[in-house]
């Protein structure tokens, strides 16, 4: 009889070491992501004004709602009336090709066919950046642990350049027949065959062509991505724009 309870108490203390091993392997993984979670959060500027760490669930919904918030805005402010005309920064200019066609058109008093058609090139990217509010908002949904820490542990444009890498074909794809149709709808198609009737109506010019669909899509990928930037880099450092308790709970200094 005591041989069996020495047995049995030799089983259950092996078991309690398993279990103490095994608990201790489980804190360790905890005490592992809350070095990780610190870690990210000293690279980012993240800081915590309550005790204990933020979760991981909480720093990754806290990335994709500023990600939300930045590309709704970005293409809220593009899509308007002159987001990409009256902008220094992302207006669209005549294709390099044009510009000799503005230049010998001036010299007749005709350069006012090319500001049109400039125009109208910026309206069609003005009237299709709505169409990237659904591609941020599907490129956010599908965004992994492991690609929001890589965001946060990257520079002010990380998120940025994900985006570029995930949005830029697609984008263009759903973009193109929108800025074709209002090439159209806006008379751009029509001015540039005008200017261009014009332009070969003179003697001794070169043939010249443009794609004047390639050439905006590419205008307005640039403009949004230009802005995307700018605004990834306001949430991350200015707090006047973390409009939501989980930005300001991940992203409070």
């Amino acid at each position: 009889m005591k041989l069996k309870l020495v047995m049995v108490a030799v089983g259950m203390s092996g078991l309690l070491m398993v279990q103490t091993a095994q608990a201790n392997d489980w804190m360790k993984s905890l005490g592992d992501l809350g070095v990780n979670l610190q870690d990210i959060g000293q690279k980012t500027g993240l800081q915590k004004k309550v005790t204990g760490a933020l979760s991981a669930k909480d720093m990754v919904a806290g990335l994709k709602d500023a990600l939300k918030v930045g590309s709704e805005r970005v293409v809220q402010q593009l899509s308007h009336k002159n987001g990409f005309n009256a902008d220094p920064k992302i207006h669209i200019p005549l294709p390099d090709s044009l510009k000799r066609v503005k230049s010998l058109l001036a010299s007749v008093g005709a350069a006012s066919l090319m500001d049109d058609l400039e125009l109208k090139l910026n309206r069609a990217a003005e009237a299709a950046t709505p169409k990237a509010k659904q591609l941020f908002g599907n490129a956010i949904r599908s965004m992994s642990f492991q690609d929001a820490r890589g965001i946060l542990q990257g520079s002010n444009d990380a998120a940025t350049q994900y985006f570029k890498d995930k949005m830029s074909a697609p984008l263009a794809k759903e973009m193109q027949p929108i800025i074709e149709q209002m090439l159209q709808k806006v008379g751009a198609i029509q001015a540039y065959n005008k200017v261009m009737g014009q332009y070969k109506s003179m003697p001794f010019v070169p043939n010249i062509q443009a794609n004047l669909q390639k050439y905006v899509t590419q205008g307005a990928l640039k403009g949004v991505f230009h802005y995307m930037a700018i605004e990834e880099a306001g949430i991350r450092k200015n707090p006047a724009k973390r409009t939501t308790d989980i930005l300001k709970k991940v992203f409070s200094r």
